[in-house]
């Protein structure tokens, strides 16, 4: 992913977003207690979560930031500095209301003042800070993944039903769900445009992302937290970070999980000690319920070609997901278009306003476990079911404690030999 798309992404303020967010306020009720105001709590301070909170910001002119906190203070400062530059008079942070360490999650839910938590730390933490803010009584945006292994996943699932008893919304950065020509071709596809759904690909093909390299001040744990991208237990490797996306549509033009997968991939060029112990491609083949199979593919090595896509087959045609149905039923989406990165945080507050909050934790937590289920199926070289993944691995990639302290690079899987847990 380039700069330029990071930039558009994390920190666009478009007219279409101007204007949505003006739409939004018009057409919202009061919140709480007579204030139009929504009012939220930052956990993850980093690159991403900047980016989802100027989006919130952007989707509607009632938001403000009122708490902070993440693991390291000059990520926390680097953050509130770019957010003061865009929204000054929205940003209404003190320093008793900023908050560092592992434990500053439980800081920022329990501000009273707190409605919304915003919560975009390395995917590992997620269910933990997604059960103490449902707990708490809050609204949640979460970006995705929303764990990395399967005791996570059963945690969020948890914390969503939780959520439902409470009537609170938990929205998930799957932004495609939330993008007027998805959502418009997912409708055709359902309606049965392209006939019974019998095939697809998806692919998130790309060259290398950054790195931190160690620094002697460092300890293990932080040094790993700072490179969380390149460790399983922090990002459940880039096919749960980031092909999650992909996988996403694929569950949603099926309209359920895969029940078995079966994958392979390695670690051809990244095998440098500041690469962690992911690997660097993977290739898994997902079966659904109706037999259909499902090619995946990603891979993150430079010089090679890109693509990020998805295509879906059926008995009377194809479509690319996005815009466009082939076949009998040929239609091409040419309607508003506006950023789902900001449409994402529109949805959950609308939802919020009047009083029918939406919860996308179950969705998001089943296509987590499906790009999950396709990294252990390729850890190990092991073919393996949805039943056995979802309700029988004990998988934990937890560490001991959570201190600045030791903490070993636990080696690279090799398939045939790394045991399935």
């Amino acid at each position: 992913m380039s700069k330029k798309d990071i930039s558009r992404r994390d920190f666009i303020k478009t007219s279409a977003a101007v204007s949505l967010a003006a739409m939004t306020v018009g057409a919202n009720k009061a919140f709480a207690a007579g204030s139009d105001k929504l009012r939220v709590g930052m956990i993850g301070c980093g690159g991403r979560g900047t980016g989802a909170t100027l989006d919130c910001l952007n989707a509607d002119k009632g938001v403000e930031v009122v708490a902070m906190g993440d693991l390291f203070k000059d990520r926390l400062d680097g953050s509130l500095n770019t957010l003061k530059k865009e929204f000054a008079d929205r940003i209404k942070v003190t320093p008793d209301t900023c908050f560092v360490g592992f434990d500053a999650y439980k800081e920022v839910v329990a501000c009273k003042e707190v409605d919304l938590i915003v919560t975009a730390t390395p995917p590992h933490f997620r269910p933990i800070h997604l059960k103490a803010s449902i707990e708490a009584g809050k609204h949640v945006f979460m970006e995705k993944p929303v764990a990395v292994d399967p005791v996570g996943i059963r945690s969020v699932i948890a914390s969503s039903e939780l959520a439902d008893r409470k009537k609170l919304a938990i929205v998930a950065g799957t932004q495609r769900r939330h993008a007027a020509g998805y959502q418009e071709i997912m409708k055709r596809i359902h309606d049965g445009d392209i006939g019974e759904v019998v095939g697809g690909q998806c692919y998130w093909n790309q060259g290398g992302l950054w790195v931190e390299e160690k620094k002697p001040q460092w300890s293990d744990m932080e040094w790993q937290c700072r490179n969380w991208l390149y460790f399983t237990w922090l990002s459940g490797d880039h096919i749960v970070e980031q092909h999650v996306h992909n996988i996403d549509v694929i569950n949603w033009a099926f309209g359920s999980h895969p029940v078995k997968a079966m994958g392979m991939g390695g670690r051809e060029v990244r095998t440098d000690q500041k690469y962690g112990n992911i690997f660097d491609h993977f290739a898994i083949e997902f079966e659904y319920a109706n037999g259909a199979r499902v090619l995946s593919m990603c891979r993150q090595i430079d010089g090679c070609t890109h693509r990020v896509s998805e295509r879906i087959v059926g008995t009377k045609g194809t479509s690319n997901c996005s815009n466009k149905i082939e076949g009998s039923n040929a239609y091409l989406y040419e309607g508003p278009d506006p950023d789902a990165y900001v449409q994402e945080h529109a949805d959950l507050i609308k939802s919020i306003r009047e009083g029918n909050p939406l919860n996308e934790g179950r969705q998001v937590a089943e296509s987590t476990m499906s790009a999950i289920m396709g990294r252990m199926s390729a850890y190990t070289g092991r073919e393996m079911s949805w039943d056995w993944a979802m309700n029988t691995s004990t998988l934990d990639l937890s560490p001991s404690e959570y201190k600045m302290t030791d903490l070993p690079v636990q080696p690279v899987a090799v398939p045939g030999q790394t045991q399935l847990i």
